[in-house]
């Protein structure tokens, strides 16, 4: 795959990625991004402009909710959990996820 279609496709998908991230339980915009990358094997990255954007979007529509967090020694930082507005927003982006990818499984992988 190019490199600028699979950057199309990570766009597409960073609402998701995000959701699917903070399902597991709450966390600050690089721990997000450090999870996504791992999981993906480092086949997916996000800049911090990009990734923080789009967690400002999602905490604008409710889906997802942040709180400032101080501890001793570190700086302030955010994190963020998914609300149960989230929840049924990944589950409804799961569902079409697989509906999406076996539509093209059957137009690109089934032999002619």
């Amino acid at each position: 795959m190019s490199p600028d279609a699979f950057a199309e496709l990570k766009k597409g998908s960073a609402e998701t990625l995000i959701l699917a991230i903070l399902e597991e339980r709450p966390r600050h915009g690089y721990d997000i991004a450090r999870r996504i990358e791992d999981r993906s094997g480092g086949r997916l990255s996000f800049h911090v402009a990009t990734l923080y954007t789009t967690l400002y979007k999602l905490e604008q529509q409710g889906v997802i909710a942040g709180r400032w967090v101080e501890k001793a020694g570190q700086r302030r930082r955010r994190f963020y959990r998914l609300t149960p507005a989230g929840r049924q927003r990944l589950a409804a982006q799961r569902r079409s996820w697989r509906e999406f990818v076996a539509a093209i499984d059957d137009v690109v992988l089934r032999p002619v």
